[in-house]
């Protein structure tokens, strides 16, 4: 016989569940960051842990949301009614909204976030909206660009929810886009995938159609206005590029790596909020540039989705508005890969890599971008081989090359020959600077000694490509800060002053992984104060900042200058100059040992002039408010967290 007080419980739970009511406004919306408002009421006796579950498809099984908010969030929820607003990114499916009861009792300390914290629990429904769908007919999304390697083309990719045949629109002019690119279409399934939560429902969702078309026959530097999509699904809206010049003299790129996503709401890993103001403070730039064109560079651990399909389409949503601008490049990294059946792993990486991937095996960042080459290796599953190791590009008077540190880069392999072959055959008078990327630094001083193993392989085979190769800059990730070297080789500086015959032209390594993702390691600690989290900083390291931001790159044939932008106010905090030769003309270290600290002015004056109008004019409020709270931050003092063992 069942206890009279059960029975009373329940009855009381489903008195309460009835009360309970949720609607959302408006049921119907056009577009992905379109807004729906969700409100509620009734809720009996409301307790701090009742939370709001985001569903889509609509019909999901309670365990697989995509994002929750607990209701405490909402002003007034004590009185068991409240609303939130949030904007919503197309999945290709409808949404639902659910209402959950969650007594403090029922927590699983098993059942963690990212940050620790216990997931919510599902056992007790009160209410379920609605469905909320997208209206059809609107065009593709997540429109992106980037670069062929051919002289006179810009591949363009975007994703549909059907597949039809679609196109690329596009000309000189708004109303003449008369000519017509045709698209290719891919998408893989949950069973391309290797593990989990990739592969699970809790994971998985329909990725779309991939559409990949390539416009020709460009005239060099000028812009090009575009459209993509089909009469029956609908065009998207007008962009525009300025197309690539091989002939030109000066290159102009925004470098950065780590960035990942922001979401409106949580979900199973900790969403990189800062990402929205690296996008933001670059989208400045951009507008900045006028007509010339330019490159972003994006050195691994791109959307952070790690198995959470969903996430990389909100990364996509959020890089359309620089991505449709100008060319998008990437090389892949540790969490976009690494899962432990993955063919490449000797008995010394055992420990570096992991599940990092979570269980996407580089499937969707092989399918979902294309780079130039055709650089790939075999997955040893039915998953397609991982596209977009290895390959280079000339734009304006860089070279610039990217490879991978998640697949065998030892003398022998494939990826080594391809970086001896192309470093040795790069024409020095068409693009005096060579620029290499890849996403696990070959030197860092912070604290990350898993990697350690990996770091003296890269040291060993592929640091005498770049030292006898003449390469210009070496930039890394993987390590969420800024840190700019003295030029290197084997952890020597080469450059001890001014004079020709004191310095040699050894690669300036940076670490720019400082584009969102918070996780991070401390700087390398004392021995005998592990818990410090600074480290007197050695001299080979010249600068090193905890700031979010990117670097930007201005290049002409004389000179490159990099600058680091900070993101709480859009200010370049750190710059080196390097001339074609090689030489550093700042941030130098002298022949006492002092490593120059000084900020100095880049010589490309009409940029950072264009730049500053823009800051003081509609940037001028962000700008105040981002002061304000660095104060606010420099009063509170600087946390560091330092990273989990597998979350670099």
């Amino acid at each position: 016989m069942i206890p009279l007080i059960l029975i009373f419980v329940f009855i009381q739970f489903i008195n309460l569940s009835s009360q309970v009511s949720i609607t959302v406004t408006p049921n119907s919306i056009s577009k992905s960051g379109d807004s729906v408002t969700i409100q509620w009421s009734g809720i009996d006796s409301p307790e701090k842990l009742d939370w709001l579950g985001i569903y889509s498809p609509a019909h999901s099984s309670n365990k697989n949301f995509i994002g929750y908010f607990f209701l405490s969030s909402s002003p007034g929820w004590e009185s068991g009614s409240g609303s939130i607003t949030l904007s919503l990114v197309s999945l290709r499916s409808d949404y639902q909204f659910r209402i959950f009861h969650w007594p403090e009792t029922e927590v699983n300390k098993k059942h963690m976030d990212h940050d620790n914290n216990p997931l919510p629990g599902t056992k007790h429904l009160l209410a379920e909206s609605d469905r909320v769908g997208f209206e059809p007919g609107q065009g593709p999304e997540q429109v992106r660009l980037a670069l062929t390697g051919k002289k006179g083309e810009m591949r363009v990719m975007f994703v549909t929810h059907d597949g039809k045949e679609s196109s690329v629109k596009y000309g000189l002019t708004l109303e003449n886009m008369d000519r017509v690119a045709s698209t290719r279409v891919e998408r893989y399934e949950m069973e391309d995938l290797c593990d989990s939560p990739a592969n699970e429902s809790i994971g998985w969702r329909d990725p779309g159609f991939i559409h990949d078309g390539v416009m020709i026959n460009l005239q060099k530097g000028k812009r090009y206005h575009y459209q993509v999509g089909n009469d029956s699904g609908g065009w998207s809206t007008t962009y525009s590029f300025v197309s690539p010049n091989e002939d030109s003299s000066e290159t102009i790129a925004f470098l950065f790596g780590d960035m990942g996503t922001a979401t409106p709401y949580s979900t199973f890993f900790r969403t990189q909020d800062e990402s929205i103001s690296t996008v933001k403070w670059i989208s400045r730039d951009i507008e900045a540039l006028g007509d010339k064109p330019a490159l972003i560079s994006h050195i691994g651990d791109i959307s952070y989705a790690r198995g959470y399909s969903w996430l990389w389409d909100n990364f996509f949503y959020q890089i359309e508005p620089v991505a449709s601008k100008v060319a998008y490049h990437v090389c892949i990294g540790n969490h976009e890969y690494d899962w432990p059946l993955q063919p490449w792993k000797p008995d010394w990486a055992n420990g570096i890599y992991g599940k990092d991937g979570g269980g996407e095996c580089g499937v969707p960042y092989s399918l979902r971008f294309h780079m130039p080459g055709n650089s790939s290796e075999p997955t040893g599953t039915r998953a397609p081989s991982t596209r977009n190791l290895y390959y280079s590009f000339d734009m304006g008077v860089v070279h610039f090359v990217y490879f991978s540190t998640e697949t065998n880069f030892l003398k022998g392999s494939k990826q080594y020959e391809f970086l001896k072959h192309d470093l040795e055959s790069v024409d020095r008078n068409r693009t005096p600077f060579v620029v290499v990327q890849g996403h696990r630094p070959m030197y860092t001083t912070s604290y990350e000694s898993r990697d350690a193993p990996l770091r003296d392989r890269m040291l060993e085979h592929l640091e005498p490509l770049l030292v006898n190769n003449n390469v210009t800059l070496a930039f890394w990730g993987h390590v969420h800060r800024y840190e700019r070297f003295c030029p290197l080789s084997n952890f020597t500086c080469g450059n001890l002053g001014m004079n020709k015959e004191e310095w040699k032209a050894y690669p300036v390594h940076l670490v720019i992984g400082m584009a969102g993702q918070d996780w991070q390691p401390i700087w390398q600690p004392r021995p005998d104060h592990l818990t410090d989290p600074i480290f007197p900083q050695p001299v080979r390291s010249l600068y090193r900042g905890g700031e979010f931001g990117y670097v930007r790159l201005v290049a002409n044939k004389d000179m490159l200058t990099l600058s680091y932008v900070g993101n709480h106010d859009g200010e370049v905090h750190d710059v080196v100059e390097i001339m074609a030769s090689g030489q550093v003309l700042n941030g130098i270290v002298t022949p006492d040992g002092v490593a120059g600290r000084d900020k100095v002015e880049s010589t490309s004056s009409w940029y950072l002039m264009g730049v500053g109008v823009l800051v003081l004019g509609a940037f001028i409020g962000y700008i105040f408010g981002f002061v304000l709270r660095s104060r606010k931050d420099a009063a509170l003092g600087n946390r560091w967290t330092q990273v989990k063992s597998d979350e670099a």
